[in-house]
């Protein structure tokens, strides 16, 4: 990958309003190294989880080697889904000059990736999903005790 050049955000969230109230996950990564993660489930009374990171310029470079090699910066996201009462999705990413903000519905099965009206472009955004969910899960734990040892 030819080196890095501009400004470079990522931002997701996904959430919905249940009648446990307002739940979401939420992190952003900016091209400085910051690393904010928010989560927020009331299951079983869970509280407002919160952190903040600084990651080294590889760990950027990781991250912007995703989203460049999944092809998101050349989708559209005007045939997929519309946010429903089963919550929403939220992804923005500034690459350069690049800038794409994709606002589409939660994601129950990998069905209803399927039978989108723009399923090839839909599925690039699931899967890109779950790397950069995953990616960040690994990062906290690394950085972070969710649970402190008695």
């Amino acid at each position: 990958m030819e080196e890095a050049k501009g400004d470079f955000y990522v931002r997701y969230f996904t959430g919905h309003k249940g009648k446990s109230g307002s739940e979401f996950l939420e992190f952003e990564f900016t091209s400085q190294g910051r690393l904010r993660y928010a989560n927020n489930s009331n299951y079983r009374n869970d509280t407002l989880i919160r952190r903040e990171v600084y990651v080294s310029p590889i760990v950027l470079q990781e991250l912007r080697r995703m989203i460049v090699e999944s092809n998101i910066l050349k989708e559209d996201d005007s045939r997929w889904p519309e946010t429903n009462n089963a919550g929403k999705q939220e992804l923005e990413v500034v690459n350069g000059e690049q800038h794409i903000c994709f606002v589409t519905s939660k994601i129950g099965s990998f069905s209803e990736v399927q039978q989108c009206e723009d399923p090839e472009g839909f599925s690039a955004f699931y899967y890109l999903v779950q790397d950069l969910k995953a990616f960040v899960f690994s990062l906290i734990a690394l950085h972070f005790r969710v649970k402190p040892v008695s």
